[in-house]
């Protein structure tokens, strides 16, 4: 907490007097790029972004290092997005519910069954959707680097499997600050509650909530399991993370410099994706011994309550187009 706070008071002062937190050293004019997710350390994307420091650190023979702040040291993920906005740190990855209402078009990516698999999503982001989302962020003062998928979302509880819709009547599930999951989740019968990841477990056994819902990495992870005994198959979600840059922190870069770092953003998607697939199969292990019971969801049951939801977001004619492009995917 002490270094969050000198952090953020270093920020607080940079900013006033116009500066980047990217530091410069005086001797061979090194410089550090500032990093964080809300992720633990040993977490695929947290691994991903440390690979892209080191081959810029080897690359550049110590002139350009990153700086990794892992676990939420820094903060949220909508503070980590703010403080990329004006410079006050330089890479953060974000889950991509809580870039939806700044950055519209990560919408299609959040909506509800609009990917049928992670080779349909993969697909998706390699291609043009990807890189048209990518390109919305130019808008606010910040850089789409990379796209870092994230496998499927699931609900999780402390009280029941998960069926169909009508089991998360009245049930308070956390979800991330995004109109998308809220509405969802409404439409299921749940009582969505936003919160940050990091309150979510004592939220659990503080039955403040009953629930929420995420990936099987996460759920690990975060020892959510340790809490919640129940995990259902509904898949509804395979809403990706997202890699950002600040522009300040881009455009003070050398033509040379911000070249090779967008280019090892995109090497280190594969990179993610290998240590996703084996830390994802080493979660479900770890859940599964440890006697969370696991049930299949009635997913056409899912798919038709959330159809009111596609259909109000479809009338945005952006949306619409990509999501028409995600589903030729398919």
């Amino acid at each position: 907490m002490t270094d969050r706070r000198r952090f953020l008071a270093g920020i607080a002062g940079a900013c006033a007097a116009g500066v980047l937190t990217s530091a410069r050293g005086g001797e061979g004019g090194s410089q550090i790029l500032t990093a964080t997710d809300v992720h633990v350390k040993d977490y695929p994307t947290v691994q991903a972004v440390q690979w892209i420091g080191e081959q810029l650190e080897r690359e550049t023979e110590g002139r350009l290092r990153l700086r990794m702040y892992h676990s939420g040291q820094l903060g949220r993920e909508s503070e980590a997005i703010d403080m990329a906005r004006f410079g006050a740190i330089a890479i953060t990855r974000v889950y991509s519910g809580a870039l939806n209402n700044a950055f519209p078009l990560t919408q299609a990516l959040c909506l509800p069954y609009v990917f049928d698999s992670v080779p349909h999503l993969r697909r998706a982001l390699d291609g043009d959707v990807g890189a048209q989302v990518l390109r919305g962020f130019e808008a606010r003062g910040l850089v789409g680097l990379a796209i870092y998928d994230s496998g499927p979302r699931c609900f999780y509880n402390i009280k029941h499997p998960i069926h169909e819709p009508g089991d998360l009547h009245g049930l308070k599930i956390r979800v991330p600050v995004s109109d998308i999951f809220i509405k969802m989740l409404r439409l299921f019968g749940a009582n969505p509650t936003p919160l940050p990841l990091g309150e979510v477990f004592s939220g659990m056994e503080t039955h403040m909530i009953d629930g929420a819902e995420n990936n099987i990495r996460a759920f690990q992870s975060s020892r959510h399991f340790e809490a919640a005994r129940y995990w259902s198959h509904s898949d509804h979600s395979y809403a990706p993370d997202v890699l950002i840059m600040s522009r300040k922190t881009y455009d003070g870069l050398s033509s040379r410099d911000r070249e090779r770092v967008v280019e090892l953003a995109r090497e280190s998607v594969p990179v993610m994706r290998r240590l996703w697939a084996e830390q994802e199969e080493a979660a479900r292990r770890t859940v599964i011994e440890s006697g969370v019971k696991f049930n299949d969801a009635d997913i056409p049951a899912f798919r038709a309550a959330a159809q009111p939801l596609l259909a109000e977001y479809r009338r945005d004619p952006a949306i619409d187009a990509l999501y028409r492009r995600i589903r030729e995917l398919a």
